[in-house]
């Protein structure tokens, strides 16, 4: 924590990482927590996530999930018990963060910043969200080649699947808190808006590469679509950062305007003192 009589909130290495794994261990207790509750839902949610599998099914082709070890069930419930601790959590894991991150900010900043923290709930919803909406065409692509009827059937094994559906989904859920994080890493005086500004043609191209990869699918359509929602927050971030940098130059201009004026003053009065002496 910062001290009272530290208003700029500076702490020495060793308090930064004490409070690095305060926040740590917090935030694992509230994933814990989460994932507490997870473990009742785990039926319900297995059902939710298995929903490509059944769109397959309706397509004619033969296929089925299937446990391939005598404790893959019971894996595969802390799996999804601990995902579903992830989700449910996000807004305390991301107030974490936030707690480690504001004690180098001053008062003024951390106004600005808080309601910038505020959208990591909202963004990493839905980079989820948006990647519950690819999915179902992700897996149609992956599996096209199992040929339909009754002759071959596909044994996809249970954790194999939960596992890249989940992956899938926490991947694009981070990757909506990109642009969160580029606007922390400036507020924190660490890189200017204009850094990233001029990047933006390879920041771009990576999120393009990126979305592709994550979802295959035949058309072009499905991959823009999920490109396009991240480069607007990436460029919505730049805006942010750039305000922010404005807002500080202008408030450094001022601080030296007056600092020059009370020089200015001072040696006004000190000149004064003198011919008065003489």
């Amino acid at each position: 924590m910062v001290a009272r009589e530290n208003p700029e909130g500076r702490m020495p290495l060793g308090d930064h990482l004490r409070e690095l794994r305060k926040r740590i261990i917090l935030a694992a207790i509230g994933i814990l927590l989460g994932a507490v509750g997870g473990w009742f839902l785990y039926l319900p949610v297995l059902d939710l996530l298995k929903q490509p599998v059944t769109e397959l099914q309706a397509e004619g082709v033969n296929t089925s999930l299937n446990f391939s070890g005598v404790a893959s069930s019971f894996d595969m419930a802390l799996r999804v018990a601990a995902f579903l601790g992830v989700l449910v959590s996000s807004p305390w894991w991301i107030y974490q963060l936030w707690a480690f991150l504001s004690p180098g900010l001053k008062k003024n900043e951390r106004r600005w910043a808080i309601g910038v923290i505020a959208a990591g709930v909202p963004l990493f919803t839905g980079g989820v969200f948006m990647a519950w909406i690819a999915l179902p065409n992700t897996f149609l692509l992956l599996t096209q080649f199992i040929p339909p009827g009754d002759e071959i059937s596909a044994f996809i094994d249970v954790p194999t699947y939960l596992k890249f559906v989940m992956q899938f989904l926490l991947i694009f859920g981070i990757a909506f808190l990109l642009p969160l994080i580029l606007v922390v890493l400036n507020f924190l005086g660490m890189v200017k808006g204009i850094t990233w500004l001029k990047g933006w043609r390879w920041a771009v191209i990576v999120i393009f590469v990126l979305a592709a990869l994550a979802t295959p699918t035949a058309d072009a359509v499905t991959f823009i679509m999920m490109a396009l929602p991240i480069i607007a927050l990436y460029f919505l971030a730049v805006g942010i950062c750039m305000l922010n940098d404005r807002r500080r130059a202008k408030r450094a201009a001022k601080e030296d305007a007056e600092l020059d004026a009370a020089l200015a003053d001072g040696r006004s009065t000190s000149g004064s003192s003198s011919d008065t002496e003489e």
